[in-house]
């Protein structure tokens, strides 16, 4: 005949002792950390090494095998890069294509996203498709009507060639318009009633209650505006027009053996889409999320 062995019970001062036992065995993050930690950590190795390369002195950088960590710090290459080149002036003209370009599709995205939201008229539906239909048409099939049409205008080799093409997007438009529609209504019917117009209803109801969508549309202009190579290489031939990416092309060709300055100079280029992009992360996934509710 078998005894069932008999088990004390736990009083109540005893139960916090188990418990924390317990607790004990269980993670204090999300098991998906275990995954998305070593992921992390490989994409951030570029960033890493261009950062120590930076401040290694030439000698180091060419050296084989390289060296994985700087023995000191060398700020030669930043100061070589301020000092003989054109380099604060590319930043400048960088800074000011991106800012105008991204208050443009702020400004526009918003008066033709609440237009296809919430306005009615004959033909909206056919416009909003040959709109959407232009994301799918790749770059290089408009590279050169736009540029003929820039040189009529006489914008070319001026910074007005890098932001009149771009001052509205169709993505800034459909994106903002797909997060209007998911705003309730009768917000805007109240404000109606209390005798607001659309203009006034856009500006003091509904962007204030779009800034996920208008800071993911802010970040996503800046940083294409701010990496674009292609276009500023064609509209642009004077140097002092350069915008950083397309100086920084033609400085690392002329001083190709100074590695030390163009990684230097890479860091610089870098440090402003690294700061708009974790400034603005936190709404990004709110923004899609939000403006995939409704078609």
């Amino acid at each position: 005949m078998t005894t069932r062995a008999h088990v004390a019970p736990v009083s109540a001062a005893q139960l916090p002792d188990v418990l924390r036992q317990r607790r004990r065995w269980r993670l204090p993050f999300s098991p998906w950390h275990l995954l998305l930690a070593p992921l992390a950590l490989v994409f951030a190795a570029p960033l890493v090494w261009l950062l120590l390369s930076s401040v290694m002195s030439n000698a180091e950088i060419n050296r084989f095998p390289p060296s994985l960590w700087p023995s000191g710090i060398d700020f030669s290459g930043y100061r070589y890069v301020l000092e003989n080149a054109l380099f604060l002036r590319w930043f400048s003209n960088s800074l000011i294509v991106s800012v105008v370009t991204v208050a443009a599709n702020l400004v526009f995205g918003s008066l033709g996203g609440y237009a296809f939201a919430r306005m009615r008229f004959r033909g909206s539906k056919v416009m909003l498709g040959l709109m959407m239909a232009t994301m799918a048409v790749p770059f290089q099939l408009t590279m050169i009507p736009t540029f003929l049409v820039m040189k009529k205008l006489g914008l070319i080799d001026s910074l007005g060639a890098l932001i009149v093409p771009s001052l509205v997007t169709p993505f800034a438009v459909f994106l903002l318009r797909q997060f209007f529609l998911s705003l309730p209504r009768e917000l805007e019917e109240a404000a109606w009633i209390d005798g607001c117009s659309r203009l006034r209803v856009l500006v003091r109801i509904v962007l204030p209650l779009s800034r996920p969508a208008l800071s993911t549309v802010a970040v996503l202009t800046f940083l294409s505006t701010w990496n674009d190579l292609t276009w500023p290489l064609i509209a642009i031939n004077h140097d002092t027009q350069y915008t950083l990416q397309l100086g920084l092309t033609t400085f690392q060709g002329q001083h190709h053996t100074n590695w030390a300055a163009v990684m230097a100079g890479n860091v610089i280029t870098v440090l402003p889409v690294l700061l708009a992009f974790l400034g603005a992360q936190k709404t990004f996934i709110q923004s899609i999320t939000s403006s995939g509710l409704k078609g």
